[in-house]
């Protein structure tokens, strides 16, 4: 049992050791187009995963709907984002995606009509939309976010911080996890491990902050980013504002890891896929991604329009 334990582990470490190196390079280097293509690409596989678990709730999903539905939006998401202008291009994806929100209910229940067993329709309908608001929306969110001033710098410091939180309420709840936070849901998942998630997001999203011009000058020398995507010119926000986010988008992030918990105990399954070995699949890498991203987006718009 200790081996497998630690094959998985290693396993876990190991996908990790070569999939951040990729993330961060597109994150910082890549145009903003491709970025949202590679979104739109994870996107559509993470779709995949939450249709399959649907299966479990005896839902028989629109699938290829569903599917066009997503890859229709992301496409959307890179033509928006050709737009060299932040607060133009945040208004557009503010009406793209509220549109795209309120129409999906009305997409799905009318291509519901041609089930030939109509009770379907309607689970199968709110399974696609809630897919969308669930995994497109939020995946959108960060592409936009990338589009900001200063917006590699601001996708770096989320990806760090919900990685930082991740890692350290993993291992200390591991080792010192004693009072389980939820064990109808997530029963390994402990308070031990919540408050360190915690502290540990906010010192190292701090740290960040208050060294943002000298990392974002670091990736310029780099040639990783552009003067506008970095915080060069902009004042470093006070401490205290920089522990609230830094905490918030904390608690986002959990909440979205036990969100996901939720689906999957539902489903009885333990992942969500296998496509990430020692992660699962692809909704177990980013659902507390998916919680936090929008945090982070709604802070960067926010900064924006001061």
């Amino acid at each position: 049992m200790a081996d497998t334990g630690g094959l998985h582990l290693l396993k876990r470490v190991a996908t990790a050791v070569v999939l951040i190196p990729i993330v961060l390079g597109l994150v910082l280097w890549a145009p903003v187009p491709l970025l949202a293509g590679v979104a739109g690409l994870v996107g559509l596989l993470t779709v995949a995963e939450f249709l399959k678990l649907s299966e479990a709730y005896q839902v028989r999903p629109f699938r290829k709907p569903t599917y066009v539905y997503f890859a229709i939006f992301f496409l959307a998401v890179a033509i928006m984002s050709v737009n060299e202008k932040p607060l133009l291009s945040t208004a557009a994806f503010i009406y793209g995606t509220a549109f795209a929100a309120a129409l999906a209910p009305f997409v799905f229940l009318t291509i519901g009509m041609t089930r030939a067993f109509l009770p379907d329709a309607l689970p199968a309908a709110a399974i696609s939309t809630i897919a969308f608001t669930y995994i497109a929306l939020p995946l959108g969110f960060l592409v936009q976010l990338r589009q900001q001033w200063a917006g590699a710098f601001y996708v770096f410091y989320l990806l760090l911080v919900v990685w930082a939180g991740d890692i350290f309420a993993y291992f200390v709840g591991r080792l010192v996890g004693r009072h389980h936070m939820s064990p109808r849901i997530s029963p390994k998942k402990t308070w031990e491990g919540a408050a360190a998630s915690i502290v540990a997001s906010v010192l190292v999203g701090t740290a960040i902050f208050g060294h943002g011009r000298q990392i974002s000058q670091f990736f310029l020398q780099l040639h990783l980013i552009q003067p506008r995507d970095g915080m060069l010119s902009q004042q470093n926000p006070a401490l205290v504002p920089t522990i609230i986010l830094s905490a918030v988008i904390n608690v986002a992030a959990q909440l979205g890891d036990l969100v996901e918990s939720l689906i999957k105990r539902g489903a009885d399954v333990k992942d969500s896929g296998a496509l990430l070995p020692g992660h699962g699949g692809m909704l177990d890498r980013i659902d507390a991604l998916l919680f936090a991203a929008p945090v982070m987006w709604f802070y960067a718009a926010w900064r924006v329009l001061q």
